[in-house]
């Protein structure tokens, strides 16, 4: 047959299979196995071609040792189903022996299945007898190990195979039929009906039960008869009267139908192939009851709708979904009340959403459209108020009504429909109330009963309670608890004998009435029982009854249905039971004698009582420790004989009650306590499973009050508290690596990882396998990553060459601004783009080989000439200077200079000078030498220019340049020089200069690189404070000093301070670069800011920077620090030699030299002398002591400056106030009168004049507790190019990255040490403490911010001061920031964002458009933004509108107009500095053009017109027509065109009908020639006019010329089809295409025609079958998960009873013919055999496996 296949001989599997059990005994690691196997072979053919087989794969041992592991695979094929005329595939194999003689004769082989012990041997059975061979060790593989499984037989051994069709995997299906589901498709459907005769109908409806449903299970117990009814979804009907026991084919489904006498039972395994109706006909007057439960597929689904149309067209809307009823048979949609029937359904909540929120037309502005805008609100629920309460308690209910309403902009409300409210919950309608309980009434305990013995009364108190617990009223009299009744004392009214043992003498326990309760119902089927009715008799013996139902709680409806008694476990309760309520008033009466054991006789005496109860002894405890209980035993005695008889012959009602006592009270030894295991950890390969183990002590039983000991306390071993489970080969999975590093850190990477197929062995190893193991979709080994943009940055390229051939030289590296994008290409941007960014350093010194010295005299090495950049302002006379090339000097008239050119490899006497491009000769004042220099005496205008030292091909110039009266530049003689300077202006961006930038009305002019600095410099020296000249004119100065020399200079100036200021160029490029970024309105404030910080650079390092620039002499730069004395400002001149002085005075021109003021200071050397006198007086500088004996105390403070200073005192920096004894002498001195302790402190004499100022300070202190002088202002420290002196105190804010001294300055006897601490008491290390106590901190950053102490401590005390330090740090672009990406991320399509920079971006786009500007900047404190727009600040512009967003970072302008066309600016602004960054914008919009003309729209005629084109432009350039469709279109007039005769033309009618429709016909038309006049008329012509119109087009042609065909059949053959029902087989006949002549035709030309069918179905005798199934053999096990049964399974022919062939039967399901059985917990504690074959067990020494030592407890328990 073609679904066999061939495999491996049956030796060689073994091998295999021997290899494979070897392999499994140790596990090695992948690795090695790798090491020794060859690849995995092709996969075989499969076993089978349908019905699921299997394939395998082999691998061949590389070693000559033995390879570990498997050398076969398998897996699962060809699972589809078979046809049901193949049969069942172990019936093949059996009936393939059916040609074997077997003992001498042939049978006809049956299959054996389900054989619990080898389900994988072939074994059949001989038909017709018992006789049962095994006919081969294996079955083929891919056999069914069982009939109702899917386990596969593979190699002899049976594979779990899942719902899946995978080898090994557990996935089965649900309750639903779904593999692997999780039950949540269908819902249990379980009820009871219970029929009512009527004698209007004789049948009745159960139950219907819907196509699909599965485990269809009823039960009918009674008289009546159950029937079928069934509808296809094609809408067939059909009826099964059921009328047999047995198995029926109805509509694709298998009902197992069962008939007993007292009832019927109906099976349906499902799933059901069309919808039932179980229906009831009557059959007697009795009652019948049908239980039924089955699985009903959830046929009806919500399905979420589209969203709806929009509420508004534009102007923002919103728009909701829905979700309907949706059934999945028929595929269409249904009311809703269908998806409602099931609770499992919840209907999708409805979605909202915004639409059309363009801007209407009709509407000038923006208008921001929010989920909930104020003007434009969502519609909402609204509801009426509650009803009353329907109870005033017990819980009742309020009702209300909820409608949809919309609210529009005027405020009216109006109803709409309720889907627009749904994107909310609807408010509930209905909600309880007065859920507090009743008042109802409490019984108080029975009183004790008023007599002792015999019957007698009791009573108790009834009250009526209300939910609060509070007695009140309310309560229903008709319900109210009877107060009294009638009691019995169980003591016999008579003294009975003193016979009981000792133990019986306790006291009787107390006795409770029998009190029954109802038990609960619940989800499991259990018996419940109603209470006991009244005793039928009111004396004697009577009878109580009650009723005991076996019910189930429906979980889905919370109704109690009641089922069969056989569907609840346990013995059922009785329904009835004896009764006596009193004797009936002393007759006696006759008994039968099954009642006379049951009659109470109370009117026996003592004397005639023969039997009586006693106790004798108790039973044994009932717990072995930790208190148990002993029941007294009773017996029956004859008091005669003292003999135990039968408890009969005693008086029941005088049976003494149970009497107990307590035993065994010793506390119970601590034992192991187990939890339960926990869930697998893994589903396959080897998993793990834990329990919680300990150790407890039982402390009390009547409480089960338990403590945990620790593991020691327990003395057996401890349980297990680890397991492995899942203990099988896990199928095939992809195992994906880690993912590597992305290939780039921005800019849009790639990162990779590994993805490995492995599958997951029973030993916990990892098996990897090729590829084609694991089953697509194969996991991704590729994905993007870092797809942020990258930010700019430095670039550089390459090194250039080394500018020196030989010896040393430099090295050029051009860098450029550029950022990657997101294709990994670096794209150049603007250098501004990177000015925030250090650039990496692009010079560098190369050294190539030493020069040699050449031979040739007459070749020159390349000159090279040492320069200066350096700017020399002079604002003081001095006589003489010395400068070198690079730099430009601002000097005084009548000033002497030497200007030298410092050469290398060039010779000094071959130098040549220029002077403004002209060759310089020496002249009577000017000198030029040949050592490289010239000489200028006294500087006049003449002089003023650019001098250039020309040394072969080098040149370098240096400016000079004079300075008259009224800091004003002398001019240079010629008068074109001065016109031009005047035409060329210094502008900065906004056209205007920076002198009226920077506040000044005076006009500053450059020419060109020559007065780049002009401005500048006389604005520094106006701040200088340098007073104003003599008007006097130069000429006058030079005759003043006519008698002085250039030879009589001598060096005495070098002793005195130097009077030029020296700057270095670059510093004034980077003021000039700042100021022309700046703002206009803050330009001012903001030059005079960076001009003061240079001013205080200058001076202070002016000494050591002129007096080492002028007299350089071919060295490089020294440094001197001159030590001044207590200036304001280190560059003030002293006062000149008092020769000059005295010189220019006697010549009769006096001058005044103006000085800042210094302190004179003294030193005292006779100070010790002073202090032991009453009065002291000492210099301001010095220390002072106090002693009680002073009593006059002066501090002198003697100044000098021009204009005399004035003198102010402090003390501890707070302005000194005078008072009786404390003030100020008329010479500045300071006074004090009897100073005290209260006079200690720092006293600072200050000395100010127009000029500066300067200041010195004592220390007035005693002997004991130091004092420190501290500072209380505050401090703003922004240069960072030098370290910063403050005195501790006060506050001081500093950039980041400030170098800060904090000094200390303490004073006291004895000498003070001095500490720091910072912030919360922590000290400063020693490193960072200088000796004289000061405080150095480096490049501050922001952990160093905080409050720092210093303590000054001696042995009289300590005193702190505190400086509160507060770091700055500028405003600084930062375009990274998260609150920019943020709001960009989240503006939506269409919103243009833009960053401001400082250079400036430009961003064109249309009117009406939404723009984000941003200006990201970061900063400490974090700067204040503000905006201008066009450098007006934006909230004055009243036609704007616009938004800030993220903390003023975003500007957010909507619908942008015309008039934000131009510039807008970002200004940054906080203490430590500002930051301006600007855009430009360029606005535009859409219009419409009028364009040509279009082509005209007839070649000829009287109908041609031509319209004008337009075109949609934007800004000149043509763009398209749909941006202009908001734009009013102009209006166009068509113009007439091509209004001429047409030419001839040949014109047609359409096609006739073919003549025939079939075998060949023709058609026909009209054809003439016409032509159209200019007039629109149309004229024929004769045919020869169309000549020139072509060839004359044809008038006839064939059609239909396919032959006439049609269908022709044969007869139908005989009815011996296949089976499709009872009865019903098929028969077939021969269709074929001819001709209408007979000829044979191709089916393709017969398809135009309708085909008639081929088969139908006919009626055969063949095929009058069903199903016989047999009783179940005995279960295998009584308990465990291993037992099953079988039966047997026929096809047999109705009408002979005899068996056939299956596969006539194969119209219906076969029923199974295997289950498990007994699937019950065995008892832990009894050890028994779960299967009958431990015997077979035991003889083959099969114990000491564990899966057979638990099965066979009992047998295997003594082996």
């Amino acid at each position: 047959m073609d679904y066999f296949c061939h495999w491996p001989a049956s030796g060689t599997v073994l091998f295999l299979l021997g290899l494979l059990a070897l392999s499994s005994r140790t596990a090695r690691s992948e690795e090695d196995r790798d090491s020794l196997w060859d690849a995995w072979g092709p996969w075989s053919d499969c076993s089978r071609t349908c019905g699921g087989g299997a394939s395998y794969s082999l691998r061949r041992c590389l070693s000559s040792k033995n390879c570990e592991g498997r050398n076969i695979r398998y897996r699962t094929c060809s699972n589809v189903d078979c046809p049901p005329a193949l049969g069942d595939f172990r019936a093949q194999q059996c009936s393939a022996h059916i040609d074997v003689r077997y003992q001498g004769q042939y049978y006809e082989w049956l299959p054996l299945y389900n054989d619990p012990e080898n389900p994988c041997a072939l074994k059949c059975k001989a038909k017709g007898t018992s006789l049962v061979v095994e006919l081969a060790p294996k079955v083929l593989d891919g056999t069914r190990c069982y009939t109702e499984s899917l386990d596969m037989c593979i190699s002899g051994t049976c594979q779990i195979v899942g719902c899946d069709h995978e080898l090994g995997s557990t996935a089965k299906e649900d309750n639903c039929g779904v593999c692997n589901g999780d039950g949540s498709t269908c819902r249990l459907v379980r009820g009871q009906y219970k029929s009512q005769l009527s004698t209007s109908k004789m049948e009745d409806t159960v139950i219907a039960i819907p196509y699909g449903s599965r485990h269809v299970r009823l039960v009918l117990k009674g008289p009546d008869h159950l029937h079928l009814e069934t509808k296809t979804l094609q809408g067939q009907e059909g009826e099964n009267s059921l009328s047999t026991t047995g198995s029926h084919h109805i509509d694709n489904t298998t009902v197992d139908f069962q008939k007993f006498p007292d009832k019927e039972i109906l099976r349906m395994s499902g799933p059901l192939g069309a919808d039932f109706t179980v229906k009831i006909r009557y059959v007697s007057a009795s009652d019948s009851i049908v239980q039924f439960i089955f699985y009903q597929p959830i046929i009806h689904r919500w399905k979420e709708t589209d969203f709806f149309p929009c509420s508004a067209t534009c102007g923002g809307g919103y728009q909701l979904t829905s979700a309907e009823c949706f059934d999945l048979r028929s595929g269409r949609v249904v009311a809703d009340q269908y998806c409602h029937y099931y609770p499992e359904n919840v209907k999708p909540k409805p979605k909202l959403r915004e639409c059309n929120m363009d801007p209407c037309p009709a509407s000038d502005g923006y208008k921001e459209i929010m989920p909930y805008d104020l003007y434009h609100p969502l519609p909402r629920w609204e509801s009426s108020p509650w009803t009353a309460c329907s109870k005033t308690c017990g819980g009742g209910i309020q009702r209300r009504s909820v409608s949809c309403v919309e609210e529009d902009i005027q405020g009216n409300i109006t109803p709409v429909e309720e889907w627009k409210c749904m994107y909310t919950p609807k408010m509930p309608i209905i909600q309880p109330c007065n859920i507090f309980d009743c008042p109802k009434w409490l019984a108080q305990e029975w009183s004790l009963c008023t007599v002792t013995c015999g019957q007698g009364l009791r009573y108790r108190v009834v009250l009526c309670i209300d939910h609060r617990g509070l007695h009140a009223g309310g309560c229903n009299p008709k319900t109210k608890p009877h107060i009294k009744e009638e009691c019995i004392v169980t003591i016999p009214c008579y003294k009975p004998k003193e016979k009981l043992p000792v133990e019986a003498k306790l006291p009787w326990f107390k006795q409770a009435l029998e009190l029954e309760e109802g038990a609960a119902v619940t989800e499991e089927p259990s018996f419940v029982s109603d209470a006991w009715s009244p005793c039928s008799s009111t004396c004697g013996i009577g009878n109580q009854r009650r009723r005991v139902k076996c019910q189930v709680l429906l979980s889905f409806s919370q109704t109690v249905a009641d089922l069969p008694d056989d569907e609840c476990e346990g013995p059922k309760p009785p329904a009835s039971r004896p009764c006596y309520s009193r004797p009936c008033g002393g007759e006696r009466e006759d008994h039968s004698p099954e009642e006379q054991d049951k009659v109470l006789f109370f009117q026996l005496d003592d004397d005639d009582e023969l039997h009586d109860w006693e106790y004798e002894g108790f039973t044994e405890c009932s717990e072995s420790c930790g208190g148990g209980l002993q029941e007294a035993v009773v017996i029956c005695l004859n008091k005669q004989t003292r003999e135990v008889v039968e408890e009969s012959l005693c008086v029941s009602h005088r049976r003494p009650p149970q009497l107990l006592k307590a035993c065994s009270m010793e506390p119970c030894p601590p034992r192991w306590e187990t939890g339960k295991w926990s869930s697998c950890s893994a589903t396959c390969g080897v998993g793990l499973r834990t329990r919680d183990v300990t150790c407890t002590h039982l402390l009390s039983r009547e409480s089960n009050e338990t403590v945990t000991l620790s593991g020691e306390k327990c003395r057996p071993a401890k349980p297990t508290q680890v397991q492995a489970c899942n203990r099988f080969d896990c199928p095939s999975a992809w195992y994906p690596q880690d993912w590597q590093q992305c290939s780039r850190s921005c800019g849009g990477g790639v990162q990779t990882r590994e993805i490995l197929c492995k599958q997951r062995l029973a030993d916990g190893s990892f098996l990897e396998l090729p590829e084609t193991f694991c089953s697509p979709p194969n996991p991704i080994t590729q994905q993007p990553c870092e797809n942020r943009a990258c930010p700019a940055e430095w670039g550089s390229l390459e090194w250039s060459q080394c500018s020196a051939s030989c010896g040393e030289g430099t090295q050029v590296l051009p860098v450029v601004c550029r950022k990657m994008d997101e294709n990994g290409q670096y794209v150049t941007l603007d250098s501004s783009s990177c000015s925030n960014l250090l650039q990496p350093s692009s010079v560098r010194p190369c050294s190539l080989a030493s020069c040699a010295r050449s031979l040739n005299l007459g070749q020159k090495l390349a000159p090279h000439i040492i320069t200066l950049r350096k700017v020399y302002m002079q604002f003081r006379k001095e006589r003489k200077l010395q400068f070198v090339m690079g730099g430009y000097a601002y000097l005084k008239p009548k000033t002497s200079i030497v200007l030298r050119c410092p050469v290398r490899r060039f010779r000094k006497s071959l130098i040549n000078w220029e002077k403004d491009g002209m060759p310089l000769t020496s002249l009577p004042h000017l000198t030029v030498t040949p050592y490289g220099y010239i000489k200028i005496h006294h500087l006049k205008p003449s002089d003023i220019g650019t001098y250039t030292c020309v040394a072969g091909p080098m040149r370098e110039s240096f400016i000079v340049k004079l300075i008259g009266g009224n800091h004003k530049l002398i001019a240079p003689p010629s008068a074109a020089k001065i016109k031009k300077s005047k035409d060329k202006p210094w502008l900065i961006s906004n056209g205007r200069t920076i002198t009226e930038s920077l506040g000044n009305d005076k006009t500053w002019v450059f020419w060109d690189h020559f007065s780049q600095y002009d401005n500048i410099v006389l604005r520094l020296l106006e701040m200088k404070g340098l007073a104003r000249e003599s008007p006097d004119s130069w000429e006058l100065q030079e005759s003043s000093e006519r008698n002085i020399s250039f030879s009589e200079e001598d060096h005495s100036l070098e002793a005195t301070a130097p009077l030029t200021m020296v700057a270095e160029q670059r510093r004034l490029d980077e003021i000039i670069k700042n100021l022309s970024a700046q703002p206009e309105e803050l330009r001012g404030n903001y030059a005079d800011r960076l001009l003061t910080q240079l001013l205080a650079e200058v001076t202070k390092s002016q000494a050591e920077s002129n007096e080492s620039t002028m007299r350089h002499h071919e060295k490089d730069d020294s440094t001197s620090l001159e030590s001044l004395i207590h200036k304001s400002n280190p560059g003030t001149p002293i006062t000149p030699h008092r020769d000059l002085s005295s010189s220019s005075e006697s010549m009769g021109h006096p001058r005044q030299h103006l000085r800042a003021p210094s302190i004179v200071t003294k030193t005292h050397a006779h100070l010790k002398q002073h202090l032991s006198s009453p009065e002291v007086v000492v210099h301001v500088g010095h220390t002072v002591l106090l002693r009680s004996w002073i009593n006059l105390l002066v501090v002198k403070c003697e100044a000098v400056g021009n204009p005399e200073p004035t003198i102010s005192w402090s003390k501890n920096g707070e302005q000194l106030k005078a008072s009786s004894r404390v003030g100020m002498l008329p010479d500045g001195s300071l006074q004090i009168f009897s100073p005290s302790e209260t006079d200690v402190g720092f006293y600072t004499c200050t000395a100010r004049n127009s000029i500066g100022a300067t200041a010195l300070s004592s220390t007035i202190t005693l002997t004991g507790k130091p004092l420190i002088q501290g500072s209380k202002g505050e401090h703003v420290i922004l240069d960072l190019s030098s370290v910063s002196v403050v005195d501790v105190g006060g506050r001081v804010k500093a950039r980041l990255g400030a170098n800060i001294t904090l000094r200390c300055q303490a004073e006291g006897i004895p000498k003070s040490k001095i500490s720091w601490t910072v912030v919360n008491g922590k000290s400063v290390p020693n490193h960072y403490q200088s000796k004289d106590g000061s405080l150095l901190i480096v490049n501050a950053s922001l952990l160093d911010q905080g409050r720092y102490t210093c303590q000054a401590a001696n042995p009289y005390g300590q005193v702190t001061e505190v400086t509160q330090l507060l770091l700055l740090d500028p405003p600084q672009a930062f375009p990274e920031s998260e609150d920019w990406a943020v709001v960009t991320s989240r503006a939506g399509p269409g919103v243009h964002s833009l960053l401001v920079t400082t250079t400036g971006t430009r961003l064109a786009l249309s009117a009406g458009s939404t723009l984000l500007v941003g200006c990201p900047v970061k900063g400490h404190p974090r700067p204040h933004i503000s905006w201008f727009l066009n450098s007006q600040p934006l909230g004055s512009a009243a036609e704007t509108t616009h938004q800030l967003l993220a903390e003023g970072q975003v500007l957010r302008l909507p619908n942008v107009t015309k008039h934000l066309h131009g510039e807008v600016r970002c200004l940054s602004e906080n203490d430590a500095g500002t930051l301006q960054q600007r855009a430009d914008l360029d606005i535009r919009d859409y219009e419409w053009r009028v364009d040509d003309l279009m082509p005209c729209s007839a070649p000829c005629g009287n109908k041609g017109t031509q319209y004008p084109r337009l075109k949609c432009l934007w800004d000149s350039l043509e763009v398209n027509r749909s941006l202009c469709r908001d734009k009013p279109k102009p209006a166009l007039k068509p113009v007439p065109c091509n209004i001429k005769d047409c030419l001839p033309r040949w014109l047609v009618t359409p096609w006739s009908p073919c003549s025939q429709s079939c075998g060949g016909g023709m058609l026909s038309r009209k054809v003439t020639c016409n032509k159209v006049t200019a007039a629109g008329i149309s004229v024929t012509l004769i045919e020869v006019s169309c000549t020139l119109a072509g060839k004359r087009p044809a008038d006839m042609q064939p059609c239909n010329t396919l032959p006439c065909v049609e269908w022709a059949t044969s007869t139908w053959a005989q009815c011996n089809g296949q089976c499709i029902g009872l009865k019903q087989a098929t028969q077939h006949r021969q269709v074929f295409c001819q001709a209408k002549n007979g000829t044979v035709m191709t089916f393709n030309q017969c398809s135009s025609v309708p085909r008639p069918p081929s088969t139908r179905s006919c009626t055969s005798e063949t095929c009058n079958v069903q199903w016989h199934v047999g009783s179940w053999t005995q279960c295998t096990a009584t308990c465990g998960n291993y037992g099953f049964q079988s039966r047997r399974v026929e096809c047999v022919h109705l009408r002979s009873g005899k068996a056939g062939r299956e596969q006539f039967c194969s119209w219906r399901q076969r029923p199974a013919n295997w289950q498990r059985c007994n699937i019950l917990p065995c008892e832990k504690l009894e050890c028994r055999d779960t299967t009958r074959h431990c015997e077979k067990v035991k003889q083959l020494k099969l114990c000491q496996l564990s899966q057979f030592k638990v099965r066979c407890c009992e047998s295997c328990k003594d082996t």
